[in-house]
């Protein structure tokens, strides 16, 4: 059965889905390897980097094969272009495949996909990147650094200008190398269920390789899994998984026991299961998200880990809702963003992403803010996240809101990619109610 399943024709599929059809990188990746998940590991880790890797440096691919093809990406068949740009990723990056393989291999797919009058173009464009691969040209790092940069890491122009104004050069080009970091996996330990030495021990038994995380007790980096779902651990709830940065944030909170707590954009609930197990059994959460499927996401992840301090409830967070008024203690406001600081895992944001998109999800923040933050009952806290770098989305929202609504910073901070080792950019400032 796995005989039958051409690796590289899963690629192709994901990738056409993509970059024609606008899906989310992410979603299409996950369901594949749930779908082919009785291959073995290195063939799923194939379909994972081959996808990732080619969507990641999709800029830097076309650039190169520009330079060797008389016909400009822009103007060959969608379907070309993605066996291209995959197949040259493999070239450049992938140096346990021999290239004569890369380049047979795809000429086998455009002659599959019905373009056997193109398989000369294909098999020539890719030989000769092939033989002439160490003397590809980028721009000159000295004369444009932010056009050589764009090329390089294969981010959108516009975003490397706005991080070079916001951030500077030095710290632009630590962002866009820490993309490229190995990705790690962090899981927040369910304490309601079992003691953080306990869920080491049985994970432990599982082959799974752990190491604390310095600052938050409760968190662990894991690896050496296969299949994480497939883990008894996993099923029986005793974590969740959650990126360190997001983990920081609902540790800079401090929740209290008892506290209630209104996460207010909750799906798919990580927050929400965060604050859940802090506050205890005296506390109680209302997750909510605007429509049922995201209600049933958040569903799903209690139901796992077994909480029951935590009220589901389909709210709108631009419509008031007069009972909460003054309520909470806490209110958690990670909100929709520009999602600037996750293109490392979901690296097709930066060619969706606009200028006028910032624009208007800035506005969208103000108004859901300017909403839930009568929620804050006086002398509470507002976490204000997103996981984007863009000062406008983040420090000025988070100023706003002092200014217009009477809160005062407790402390604002940025986790940048670069400075963190694999984990993505986040911002949280945690602000109280005077």
């Amino acid at each position: 059965m796995t005989d039958s399943v051409n690796l590289r024709a899963v690629v192709l599929d994901i990738l056409m889905e993509i970059n024609e059809k606008g899906e989310f990188s992410h979603l299409l990746i996950n369901n594949a390897l749930t779908k082919y998940q009785y291959l073995d590991k290195n063939k799923r880790a194939f379909i994972s980097r081959l996808s990732l890797g080619t969507i990641e440096n999709r800029i830097e691919l076309d650039y190169i094969i520009d330079q060797f093809s008389k016909t400009p990406v822009r103007k060959m068949k969608p379907l070309i272009r993605n066996i291209c740009e995959m197949s040259v990723y493999q070239i450049i990056y992938m140096d346990n495949i021999p290239d004569s393989a890369v380049c047979n291999e795809a000429v086998k797919l455009a002659t599959k996909r019905g373009f056997t009058g193109l398989k000369g173009f294909v098999n020539g464009v890719l030989r000769n990147i092939a033989r002439n691969k160490d003397n590809i040209t980028y721009p000159d790092r000295n004369k444009d650094i932010e056009q050589y940069l764009s090329v390089k890491y294969s981010m959108p122009l516009w975003i490397v200008k706005m991080w070079h104004s916001q951030l500077g050069i030095d710290r632009t080009e630590e962002i866009l190398a820490g993309f490229k970091q190995e990705k790690k996996t962090y899981i927040r330990c369910n304490t309601a269920k079992a003691p953080v030495e306990e869920i080491k021990r049985i994970l432990s038994q599982e082959s799974v390789s752990v190491a604390d995380v310095e600052g938050i007790p409760y968190a662990l980096e894991i690896k050496d899994y296969d299949y994480i779902a497939g883990l008894k651990s996993f099923r029986d709830g005793l974590y969740q998984i959650q990126d360190i940065s997001s983990m920081t944030a609902g540790y800079m909170t401090g929740f209290k026991a008892g506290d209630t707590v209104i996460d207010v954009c909750a799906a798919p609930g990580g927050k929400s299961v965060n604050a859940a197990i802090s506050v205890g059994t005296d506390g109680k959460v209302y997750s909510r998200d605007v429509s049922d499927y995201k209600a049933g996401l958040i569903e799903e992840n209690i139901s796992r880990l077994g909480l029951n301090n935590i009220e589901v409830q389909v709210k709108d967070a631009l419509v008031m809702d007069e009972s909460m008024k003054e309520k909470a203690d806490v209110v958690i406001a990670d909100l929709p963003c520009s999602g600037l600081g996750v293109m490392g895992r979901k690296p097709d944001i930066r060619y969706n992403i606009t200028e006028d998109k910032l624009v208007s999800l800035k506005e969208l923040q103000q108004s859901i803010l300017s909403v839930v933050q009568a929620y804050v009952k006086q002398g509470g806290i507002m976490m204000y996240s997103t996981c984007t770098i863009n000062s406008e989305e983040n420090e000025a929202n988070a100023d706003w809101l002092c200014k217009e609504y009477g809160f005062k910073k407790i402390e604002y901070r940025q986790i940048l990619p670069g400075k963190n080792g694999g984990t993505d950019g986040f911002f949280v400032a945690k602000l109280r109610r005077e």
